[in-house]
């Protein structure tokens, strides 16, 4: 069994992309976004000082430092609308923090998933299904707190600040110019704890991610692992790689302390700095109590904004670690030039492969100068062993793979030079393990023609033999099913794709094993309800199964055995 832990151990050593560039844009989109954000915290740190300004007043009214009147009344009245005032921004703060960072997370995954689409198997050759999936839904995930909290916190450790800072000196420069020094010296102190955090939290990631594989791995060959007398090993390897995991968790928390212990170091420098500046005031100064009131407030609301960017700045560290993974991915093939562009008609579909070769990698070719013609309602059978080819003409006509030479075409026109939507519009397809989706019944038959009518789906259901099956469910139609076909057994679910392609009406019908893994009995419903799904259609069926080439006689289906073809070097025209 292949260790993939070591495998990504040897991946440590390669010198990463960087992925500053790409963090950098997200960041420009994220500001640009995020404007609205901004104003929020700026009003909330205008709040904050109008807030300041009349608790100062009225402690000083309060300690008899300074005239009681009508006065307080309306100090106490500004204390309370702002406090209010900034509960309601943080509000909507938080409101437009999670718009931020899902419209993030949303055009982040229509833009991985736009790509992996558009590029398809072919051109995502040689990545791992797991890791294209992580990609999309963890590392998308991930990108939440960047847009939705490391942002508008950036920008208000700017704004705040300043704000502050402005309103300090009006008061008095030097406590003014206290906190300003102060404040410089929170961001050249977390610049440094943040090199460290960096580098820990990229160790940490790999261990971490070195971990799930290890144990993803061995849970897979538990069997073959217990069979081997190597269990207790592997559990303690386990064991091991758990602790390292630990270990660079709490070294990643060290070093971010260090960014927390700076900022309080920070904050009570100044606030002592402020405090010793009006020590007059305890020597009969009264006067000045007010300023050094509002000053000694005013100093934790200082140092708030930044203590806030401190404690996003994990999501700031989640993105270098991640940012690689974006960057990883290929880029999206050139569109065709529109001149090539063209459909087909709907119906009346003839398929032609035009000596087409398509090897995987380096190795042998599975196909090779392979010709043959399929015409209008004619039924194709291949037939073959595993490995001689069957699917890989499957995907070549689904535009998955793109032959390495040659030309699929229909109905003349070169497969890649057809609309997209067109060319999905006429094909269907049905596998041996048919693509059952978290939803009801009537979700899963309308997925490839959601706008058809309620007799066009009462007459799929019929045809595929699924009547009874709804008839006998307490809520018919809208009966949910789990993801690949939760709920229903294997039979069932062939059949709802089958109905589904009844409903869908394509002219090419492509069924890959339809009845691998069924009982005689339910093979043989199956391939009834198939016989009347190929009438009129252009069919390729692809099977292994006796009773399928049976079926498939009794229909006048043309046979192509790709194990006979391989022995002529696949260079005579079958069909």
């Amino acid at each position: 069994m292949e260790d993939s832990a070591e495998l990504l151990g040897n991946d440590e050593r390669k010198k990463p992309r960087r992925g500053n560039p790409w963090i950098k844009a997200e960041q420009a989109l994220g500001l640009r976004a995020s404007r609205w954000a901004m104003l929020l915290g700026a009003v909330q740190t205008v709040g904050a000082i109008i807030q300041a300004a009349c608790a100062a007043a009225l402690l000083a009214a309060m300690l008899h430092i300074s005239p009681a009147g009508w006065s307080v009344a309306l100090t106490a009245f500004g204390f309370i609308a702002a406090a209010l005032l900034r509960a309601y921004l943080q509000m909507l703060a938080e409101r437009e923090g999670f718009e931020l960072g899902a419209a993030a997370r949303r055009r982040l995954r229509g833009l991985v998933l736009s790509t992996l689409l558009a590029l398809g198997p072919a051109g995502l050759r040689g990545k791992h299904s797991a890791e294209l999936a992580a990609t999309a839904v963890d590392r998308v995930e991930a990108m939440d707190g960047f847009h939705a909290r490391w942002i508008p916190a950036t920008a208000q450790a700017i704004i705040g600040p300043v704000l502050i800072g402005i309103a300090a000196l009006y008061a008095d420069w030097r406590a003014g110019l206290t906190l300003i020094i102060a404040g410089l010296f929170v961001p050249f102190a977390m610049a440094v704890a943040g090199i460290g955090a960096s580098v820990a939290a990229k160790k940490q990631f790999l261990a971490m991610t070195r971990l799930q594989i290890r144990f993803l791995d061995r849970i897979r060959g538990i069997s073959t692992l217990v069979l081997a007398g190597r269990a207790n090993d592997e559990a303690a390897a386990l064991a091991q790689a758990a602790a390292e995991l630990r270990q660079r968790t709490m070294r990643v928390l060290r070093v971010a302390f260090l960014s927390s212990t700076a900022l309080d170091l920070a904050a009570a420098a100044a606030l002592v700095i402020i405090v010793l500046r009006f020590a007059p005031v305890l020597h009969g100064a009264l006067a000045l109590a007010p300023t050094a009131l509002f000053l000694v407030l005013l100093t934790p609301e200082f140092f708030a904004p930044l203590r806030a960017f401190s404690a996003v700045y994990a999501d700031r560290m989640a993105v270098e670690a991640i940012a690689e993974d974006f960057q990883a991915l290929p880029p999206p093939p050139l569109p065709v030039p529109p001149v090539n562009i063209r459909s087909v008609a709907a119906y009346g579909v003839t398929l032609a492969f035009d000596r087409v070769t398509y090897a995987w990698g380096d190795a042998k070719p599975v196909l090779e100068n392979l010709i043959f013609k399929v015409g209008k309602g004619e039924i194709l059978l291949l037939t073959g062993a595993s490995g001689a080819g069957k699917s890989t003409i499957m995907d070549l006509i689904l535009g998955f793979l793109q032959p390495d030479s040659g030309v699929v075409s229909i109905n003349g026109a070169p497969l890649e030079t057809l609309v997209p939507a067109a060319r999905t519009k006429m094909l269907g397809w049905i596998g041996q393990k048919p693509v059952i989706f978290a939803g009801t019944i009537e979700d899963n038959i309308r997925f490839g023609r959601p706008e058809a009518s309620e007799t066009q789906l009462a007459d799929a259901i019929r045809h595929a033999h699924l009547t009874e099956l709804i008839a006998s469910l307490p809520q018919g139609l809208q009966t949910p099913l789990g993801e690949s076909g939760f709920g229903v057994s294997g039979g069932q679910a062939q059949r709802i794709a089958i109905a589904r392609a009844f409903l869908k009406d394509a002219p090419l019908l492509l069924l890959d094993e339809p009845t691998a893994h069924l009982d005689p009995a339910v093979e043989r419903d199956v391939l009834e309800s198939l016989r009347h799904l190929a009438i009129g259609r252009t069919v390729v069926l692809a099977t292994h199964s006796t009773m399928a080439m049976d079926f498939a006689k009794t229909i006048g289906a043309k046979r192509l055995d790709l194990d006979a073809l391989r022995y002529a070097s696949w260079r005579s025209e079958v069909v």
